[in-house]
């Protein structure tokens, strides 16, 4: 493999115990099925969060995988982290457990009323491309916030896959409106969804299957987490996964994510597979640092409760 995990043994145990890992996976050798059982554990365990630019004296999302460590698995304070602290950090476990993994990276389009539309813009989303022996690919993120595929996705062109609730997801392989070279080498891969069978599909991002490196990452973590044209610098958000027994399956070995939690600003809303209803608003910073432990599991020191006093996103 050309590359190699950043991470130690005992910290890779340590993050196997951290997303509850059942043990039948624990020595299991690369596959689909631990794969799959990684994606669940990990969504389940490590929010989407971007706290990190809102709540934190210098307002700077860091990327070095040691600081993920410390953050994510070892606190145990219930922080996750934005698409790419959360993404890095699982590249580098899977790549430590033995899977030919690697990061790209994803343009995504911006939302108008919760709706993807217009034009997709420069790199601001990550993913990982895992290969396995037989010549098999699949995308798999677990850091796209509430519309996250809760599996990995083969790369398999417009093959359909249920996801939270009535919504379908697929990736399918096309240019992008705004290409002008169109040959067959030059399309994306596509993720779309759907919120029903009956619904016109809709894509979220685009991405390619070339291999983004740690310097590509730091240039794209400034635009994302500094530019006020940034989306992330103006939203305080945080979605939890929540995860149960599958049906049918082992109570112990067989988990399914069923539905999401989520802190918008001021509001927390919930899907457990149906309709999104409003669970509480938030009138102060006080009531939001309260809900993030009550409805996330999420606990911030005393200084990073203070540093959100001044800054653009706070609440009265």
């Amino acid at each position: 493999m050309a590359s190699s995990s950043v991470y130690t043994k005992e910290q890779i145990d340590q993050f196997l115990d951290h997303i509850q890992l059942p043990e039948k996976y624990r020595h299991a050798p690369p596959s689909y099925d631990l794969l799959r059982a990684l994606h669940t554990h990990m969504l389940a365990a490590a929010p989407y969060e971007n706290l990190a630019i809102h709540y934190n004296p210098s307002h700077a999302v860091v990327l070095d995988p040691e600081h993920l460590f410390r953050k994510i698995v070892l606190d145990k304070r219930g922080r996750g982290g934005y698409c790419m602290e959360n993404a890095i950090l699982y590249n580098h476990m899977l790549v430590g457990l033995g899977f030919d993994s690697y990061t790209v990276g994803v343009r995504t389009r911006l939302r108008d009323g919760g709706v993807p539309k217009g034009d997709f813009p420069g790199w601001v989303h990550i993913v990982s491309i895992v290969e396995f022996a037989d010549g098999s690919r699949y995308h798999v993120d677990i850091a796209f916030g509430g519309d996250c595929a809760t599996r990995p996705l083969p790369l398999v062109d417009g093959l359909v896959h249920a996801n939270i609730g009535a919504q379908e997801i697929r990736l399918v392989r096309d240019w992008i409106p705004t290409q002008l070279k169109r040959t067959e080498d030059s399309k994306l891969w596509i993720y779309e969804y759907r919120n029903g069978a009956d619904k016109p599909w809709n894509p979220f991002y685009c991405f390619t299957l070339v291999e983004f490196m740690p310097n590509d990452w730091e240039v794209i973590n400034v635009y994302a987490s500094t530019s006020p044209k940034s989306w992330q610098t103006k939203t305080v958000i945080t979605i939890k996964f929540l995860r149960r027994a599958r049906a049918g399956g082992d109570k112990d070995d067989e988990q399914e994510i069923y539905g999401k939690r989520m802190l918008v600003n001021d509001v927390v809303k919930e899907n457990l597979g149906g309709r999104t209803e409003v669970i509480y608003e938030c009138k102060t910073e006080e009531d939001r640092v309260v809900a993030l432990e009550k409805y996330f599991d999420l606990k911030l020191t005393e200084e990073e409760k203070s540093a959100i006093k001044g800054w653009r996103t706070a609440l009265p």
